[in-house]
């Protein structure tokens, strides 16, 4: 049922994947060369694959998984909808063969609660 726009879902994606596979190999290379420089230091090298590699590309996931997410959350809010629009109808079905509470829901008459009070609210006039 919904296995077609999963797998269209990942295809999308591929080229995503693909492109932070490539560039945390290349920051990885990067790193291992800054190791195994003579001037260069481990400590140099863990920041350098940490601030060229890991976070450009925690952004960039971040960013081109937006749409995925708010698929998801769609479809979460449009199941949960579509639970309570079904429970929602249960109970009315139920509803439709039990007596009408006259306590519980007083408005369910459909007819309008009360008259106005009289002449003891004051009409709202602006001022001169």
């Amino acid at each position: 049922m919904g296995h077609g726009n999963e797998f269209n879902a990942f295809s999308a994606h591929k080229s995503m994947y693909l492109i932070v596979i490539a560039w945390t190999y290349v920051t990885l290379m990067m790193a291992v060369a800054e190791a195994t420089s003579p001037q260069g230091t481990v400590l140099g090298a863990l920041i350098t694959f940490a601030l060229y590699g890991l976070l450009p590309m925690g952004i960039l996931v971040y960013i081109l998984g937006t749409p995925s997410r708010k698929r998801k959350i769609k479809a979460r809010e449009a199941e949960e909808q579509a639970a309570y629009d079904a429970e929602q109808a249960a109970a009315r079905m139920a509803d439709a063969g039990a007596e009408p509470a006259t306590s519980a829901e007083p408005d369910a008459g459909g007819k309008t609660p009360a008259a106005a009070e009289g002449s003891a609210v004051a009409a709202v006039r602006k001022e001169q």
